[in-house]
């Protein structure tokens, strides 16, 4: 045979590249065999090993099931440990502290009920959202919120008085029913604040509104309910910053004070002898609590769900490894980021964690 119908050298060194071995406890690729039947814990236990983002979710259940796990009693007594966290029944009680933070339109939409689920039953212990996260849990409690279509026209919407987010619809009565709710609860809070002194801070609103919602759907009833604190750094960036607005000319003088709730915030991290952190988008809430936990030197484990990407150096965008960076995230942390929407992932997210062991 002449050399030119001989595969050529290089082709062949070329596709033919010998592997160097693997090693022995290698995670093979394998997704869910429906032959079995439809058994949603056996598919959704697949995902680990399924590959591109069904593994980050398979990753982001076993994080947060360490997070659930984890006692002071798992950890060896230290040396400048004082008297009470040297007793072995008290560091059984210990658990990591998990912070959950959302943006505004999960609680417009049906994950509401999946957060006030983990709320009514203590399962978070620090919450943060935005001031849309908090007004449209109340404004539920007082009139519903519909499914639209994304593309509904905005200004045959506006004419109508229909908001629309994303594709919900929220009619605009309801942030009136809203304000004849809220106007008379800022009274009081006035009046609270001239005669007896009352400082409020944005935590501090949300606990009260939750008790004067006195209502079973709301997150922030339950979140009052069990003393679970609320924080909300833009509490004006919304429907309740309008009302506030509304209410300086009205009856001007309340204040609330955000120093106390920033020192509160950060304090919840300082203290907690674990700390685990679950952020639904970015923005705002994703900072929030990832700067809280700058204050001990970083969150033990963190899961991001959220769609943004990373190369316009947006905070929303960067996966965990730029807070570790910041000093945010522990170098040591179990960590990782689900490039998904919330809506779709989160509630299978408590279904194989939180949930499970209800």
């Amino acid at each position: 045979m002449s050399n030119k119908d001989a595969v050529p050298d290089v082709a062949t060194a070329a596709v033919l590249v010998r592997s160097e071995g693997v090693p022995d406890d290698a995670q093979l690729i394998r997704g869910y065999d429906f032959e079995n039947g439809v058994d949603y814990n056996a598919l959704l236990s697949t995902y680990i090993n399924t590959g591109f983002q069904a593994t980050s979710f398979g990753r982001a259940v076993d994080i947060i099931n360490k997070m659930r796990a984890w006692r002071l009693s798992d950890e060896p007594v230290a040396d400048n440990d004082c008297e009470e966290d040297r007793d072995l029944e008290y560091r059984k009680s210990v658990k990591c502290k998990i912070f959950l933070g959302y943006t505004s339109n999960l609680i417009s939409s049906g994950i509401r009920e999946t957060i006030k689920y983990l709320v009514k039953n203590s399962m978070v212990d620090v919450l943060v959202s935005t001031a849309g996260g908090v007004e449209e849990d109340f404004i539920k409690c007082l009139a519903p919120t519909y499914l639209g279509d994304f593309t509904l026209e905005g200004r045959a919407l506006r004419s109508k008085g229909l908001n629309r987010i994303g594709n919900l619809i929220v009619p605009n009565d309801n942030y009136c029913k809203f304000e004849d709710w809220i106007v008379p609860i800022l009274d009081q809070m006035l009046k609270e604040q001239k005669e007896d002194g009352t400082v409020w801070t944005p935590s501090k609103v949300i606990h009260r509104l939750g008790k004067e919602i006195n209502h079973p759907d709301s997150v922030y009833y339950w979140a009052y309910k069990n003393n679970i604190p609320v924080y909300c750094p833009a509490i004006t960036d919304g429907s309740l910053g309008d009302m506030l607005y509304f209410h300086s000319y009205r009856s001007p003088g309340l204040v609330i004070d955000v120093v106390q709730d920033i020192r509160a915030m950060n304090t919840e991290a300082v203290r907690a002898k674990k700390s685990g952190v679950i952020i639904l988008g970015g923005g705002l809430v994703k900072h929030h609590i990832c700067n809280a936990n700058l204050m001990r030197n970083g969150a033990d484990y963190a899961v991001f769900v959220n769609t943004a990407q990373e190369f316009d150096g947006s905070d929303a965008g960067a996966r965990p490894d730029e807070a570790v960076s910041w000093g945010k995230i522990k170098a040591d942390a179990e960590s990782v980021k689900v490039y998904a929407e919330a809506s779709l992932v989160f509630p299978l997210l408590v279904a194989q964690t939180f949930a499970k062991s209800n």
